[in-house]
């Protein structure tokens, strides 16, 4: 049975709440070698549920949307959209836009219509200059004028 679930759990995954206790060795001390380095931040300070919740909001958003499309329209509904993902991530864009800016994977998550904190905050890569196209095309392909 696929899960329906609207908002993510408020319980923080197990991976980031193991104690030293639970990851420690015969000798008492944590295992380096099978758990990783130590996080002293996430044995101090305990994480509040909604953080967690925020962190997980567009996973859980797209699971559950996946699974809508699952069982209205059947499998390859949510195949042909993972697919159309990875193709648009593995793609470049053109030169003249930031490295993390991805037009294609936000029209496929439906963000193309609106506007986040990302899309207007104080980013070097997201000025408001103008960027002369022409200029940038003639820079790549070694033309000097």
């Amino acid at each position: 049975m696929s899960s329906l679930r609207l908002a993510p759990s408020s319980k923080a995954s197990s991976a980031s709440s193991a104690s030293v206790l639970d990851t420690s060795n015969s000798y008492g001390l944590h295992d380096t070698m099978r758990f990783g380095m130590r996080q002293i931040a996430s044995e101090v300070s305990s994480k509040h549920p909604l953080e967690n919740r925020l962190a997980e909001w567009e996973n859980t958003q797209m699971e559950l949307k996946m699974n809508m499309a699952r069982n209205m329209y059947g499998m390859h509904a949510p195949i042909k959209v993972a697919m159309e993902r990875s193709l648009v991530v593995q793609a470049r864009g053109p030169s003249m836009l930031p490295q993390r800016s991805n037009l294609g994977l936000d029209i496929l998550a439906g963000k193309d219509e609106s506007i986040d904190f990302e899309d207007f905050l104080n980013v070097p890569e997201l000025s408001t200059d103008m960027v002369d196209v022409h200029v940038v095309m003639e820079r790549q392909l070694g033309i000097r004028a």
